[in-house]
C-alpha cells in the first residue's frame, strides 16, 4: 500500500487559492439575497463488494441553456425540472462555487442557485473547503430558495502562511450562522491540507515528526478557537468539528482534537489503473484513516474528502498517469466500480468533483481542471451516472 503518494508540487500550492479570496461583505450578500428572495498535481488528495451501477441512460442536458435546469416559475428557484438522468447516489459531492477565487471574489447567488439545483439530484451533502467570498452564506441561501434537502460541511481554510486567513473566515462562519441558522450545516471544517502544506514548506515529509507536531499545534489552535467560538453560540453541542487533509499526511493529535477528519484519496496521482482505481481507494483508506483513528480515544468520524478521475489534459505529458488515460470511458469505469460499492460499504466520500474549473486549468495545466462530472456549463460529460440511490 502507498502510504506517501502525496507529492508536492502544482496541486499542493493550487489548493491555497480554491477558496482563499477577498471578502464581500457579508452583510451586502444577505442583503442582496433578501432582496432576490434571499493533495497535489502530483498531490495526491486521496469497497469493493459487487453491486450494480450506471443503470440510467448517458446524460442529454442542453448546451443551449447552459446547463440550467428548467423552472416551471421563473421567478421561483423551488420549480426547477429534474433531470431524469440523474440520480441522487453520491453520498456527497466537494464543491467550490465558481469565482471564488482570489483577488476578485466574482460569485454569485443566481450561478450558485442553478449549481444547487443540479447538485441536489446528485446527493444530499456539499463540503466546501473555505468562507471567503460568502460562499457559505451563498450556498444556504440558494439551499433555502430551491428548498432542497441537503446538509452541508462549512469551512475555513487558514494557510501556513498567512495569520489572518483564519480569523476573516472565522467571522464570516459566525455571521453566517447568525443569519441562516444550522438546519443545513453538517459540521464545521477547519484546515484543508493545512499538514501537506506546511511539511512541504518546511523540506518535512512526517506529520507525526517534530516538524508536524509545530505545524499540527497551529491548526490545533484553530480548531479549539473554533470550539470556543461555537460554544459562544451555544453551539458547542451541536456541530461537529473537523479538518481536512491529504491521505498520508494525518497527525495523530490533529485528529485528536478533532470530531471527524476528511482525507484525499485520489488513485490517479497514486498511478493507480481506473479498473483498479475503486480497489486501491477502499484499501487506502481504511488502512491509511479508518484504521488508525479507530485507535484513537476519541474516535473521529473519517470520510473521503476527495476521490474521482480526470477526463482530460490540457497537455499530453499529463494524459496519462503511467498506467491509464485521462478520459469519460475511464471516469465512467471509477464511477461504475466505486460509488455503488462505497454506498454500500457505508463509506462517507465527498466525490471530487461535480464539474470542471476552467481557472485550475489557466493557472496550472495539466489534468487540474477536468474532475468534473459536469463540464463548466453545467452539461453532464458523456457518462451514466450510478443509479443506487441513498436515503
Amino acid at each position: 500500500m502507498h502510504s506517501t503518494f502525496e507529492k508536492s508540487g502544482n496541486r499542493s500550492q493550487r489548493s491555497k487559492w480554491i477558496i482563499v479570496g477577498s471578502v464581500i461583505g457579508l452583510l451586502g450578500l444577505i442583503a442582496i439575497g433578501v432582496g432576490v428572495g434571499v493533495g497535489v498535481s502530483k498531490h495526491n488528495s486521496s469497497s469493493t463488494s459487487s453491486a450494480s451501477s450506471s443503470s440510467s441512460s448517458s446524460g442529454t442536458t442542453d448546451s443551449s441553456t447552459n446547463g440550467t435546469p428548467p423552472q416551471t416559475n421563473p421567478n421561483d428557484p423551488s420549480t426547477f425540472q429534474k433531470d431524469p438522468n440523474l440520480h441522487r447516489s453520491f453520498y456527497g459531492m466537494a464543491y467550490t462555487p465558481a469565482g471564488s477565487q482570489v483577488p476578485t471574489c466574482n460569485n454569485t447567488l443566481e450561478d450558485v442557485i442553478q449549481d444547487i439545483q443540479v447538485m441536489s439530484q446528485l446527493t444530499k451533502r456539499v463540503r466546501l473547503y473555505g468562507a471567503d467570498c460568502n460562499q457559505s452564506a451563498l450556498v444556504l441561501e440558494a439551499i433555502r430558495q430551491t428548498k432542497v434537502d441537503m446538509q452541508v460541511y462549512i469551512a475555513n481554510y487558514p494557510t501556513p502562511d498567512d495569520p489572518t486567513a483564519y480569523t476573516r473566515q472565522r467571522d464570516e462562519i459566525k455571521a453566517t450562522i447568525q443569519t441562516y441558522g444550522t438546519d443545513n450545516i453538517a459540521g464545521v471544517t477547519v484546515g484543508n491540507e493545512f499538514m501537506l502544506n506546511y511539511l512541504t514548506d518546511h523540506g518535512a515529509t512526517d506529520p507525526n515528526g517534530a516538524i508536524g507536531d509545530q505545524g499540527a499545534a497551529l491548526i490545533i489552535a484553530d480548531i479549539n478557537d473554533t470550539r470556543s467560538v461555537l460554544a459562544g453560540m451555544n453551539l458547542g453541542k451541536t456541530l461537529p468539528v473537523g479538518n481536512s487533509d491529504a491521505g498520508s499526511y494525518y497527525n495523530t493529535k490533529v485528529l485528536e482534537a478533532s470530531d471527524y477528519g476528511m482525507a484525499n484519496v485520489h488513485p490517479w496521482f497514486a498511478n493507480v489503473s481506473a479498473q483498479s482505481a475503486s480497489a486501491w481507494t477502499a484499501q487506502f483508506f481504511n488502512e491509511t484513516n479508518v484504521q488508525p483513528s479507530a485507535l484513537l480515544p476519541n474516535n473521529p468520524k473519517m470520510y473521503i474528502a476527495e476521490t474521482g478521475w480526470p477526463t482530460q489534459s490540457s497537455d499530453a505529458g499529463n494524459a496519462n498517469n503511467g498506467v491509464s488515460d485521462a478520459s469519460e470511458t475511464n471516469l465512467q469505469v471509477f464511477l461504475d466500480t466505486f460509488v455503488c460499492q462505497a454506498n454500500q460499504n457505508s463509506t462517507g466520500y465527498f466525490y471530487f468533483e461535480f464539474k470542471d474549473e476552467p481557472w485550475k486549468d489557466v493557472q496550472f495545466g495539466g489534468v487540474e481542471g477536468y474532475w468534473g462530472l459536469f463540464h463548466a456549463n453545467r452539461t453532464l460529460k458523456n457518462l451514466k451516472i450510478p443509479n443506487c440511490v441513498l436515503d
